[in-house]
């Protein structure tokens, strides 16, 4: 694989305007030598309102297609992940300097993690920042470990899923991101979890965007119904990976 890292960014018209401050914050990451980022936008739909904002830049490849949530964009988008490693990045957020770098030195120093994150601090509307309590401490993650926080914490994982950064391979042995209207990222970091452990980075890697229109912050993402669904099928996916007793990297052949 390439020696790059692709940043996967899903995107619909109303996230569309904060498209030049992801980029902004693209372009201020330094890598390590011989390393380079590929930034993949996917729209989730075909419309006219997203492309005027994706900035025009050799290292940026936009795409559309059919709807179907950021879920099946995200993992549409993977058709042209051609790097090592996938690192997400919603629209509306910003890496902080040094995320990918830091990203990187974790999976690149230790062959047994598939897949690092790292502390978030909200972006809220006047442009100042909030931490988030209750994150973990700096390091390994180990397997398994996800699952019960998750549950013991009312179905909230103790990292967050939009920092993901993960080995592309691994991200596609699992079947990528949940087909779920929600959670879909949730179900795919509890997965990762179940096989192979992981990296929490201390140092903040993400501004957390708050905003009127974000879809975590509609009533629909709350409804009991659907969202008892959603984490019955998250907790289900994670425990059948788990007693399938397959471990990332695996027994060499």
């Amino acid at each position: 694989m390439r020696r790059r890292v692709v940043v996967v960014t899903a995107v619909h018209a109303p996230s569309a305007r904060y498209l030049p401050d992801a980029y902004a914050s693209l372009c201020r990451q330094e890598l390590p030598r011989g390393w380079e980022w590929h930034w993949v936008v996917q729209e989730d739909g075909r419309g006219d309102d997203v492309r005027r904002h994706v900035p025009r830049d050799p290292r940026v490849t936009f795409l559309q297609g059919r709807a179907g949530g950021p879920g099946v964009a995200r993992t549409m988008a993977l058709a042209h992940a051609d790097g090592a490693y996938v690192k997400v990045l919603d629209a509306d957020d910003q890496l902080t300097p040094g995320a990918l770098a830091r990203d990187l030195a974790a999976l690149e120093g230790d062959a047994t993690l598939g897949w690092a994150t790292s502390r978030v601090l909200d972006l809220l509307p006047d442009g100042s920042t909030a931490g988030v309590p209750g994150d973990p401490c700096h390091g390994p993650v180990e397997r398994e470990t996800l699952l019960r926080c998750w549950k013991a914490n009312g179905y909230r994982a103790p990292v967050h899923p939009a920092t993901l950064c993960v080995r592309r391979e691994l991200l596609v042995a699992v079947g990528g991101w949940m087909a779920l209207p929600a959670s879909e990222d949730t179900g795919l970091l509890l997965a990762l979890n179940m096989v192979a452990r992981g990296w929490f980075s201390a140092e903040a890697g993400l501004l957390y965007r708050k905003w009127e229109g974000q879809v975590t912050g509609q009533a629909a993402h709350t409804d009991t119904a659907e969202r008892s669904a959603r984490m019955a099928v998250v907790e289900s996916r994670a425990r059948a990976l788990a007693g399938l007793r397959w471990h990332y990297p695996g027994r060499p052949r």
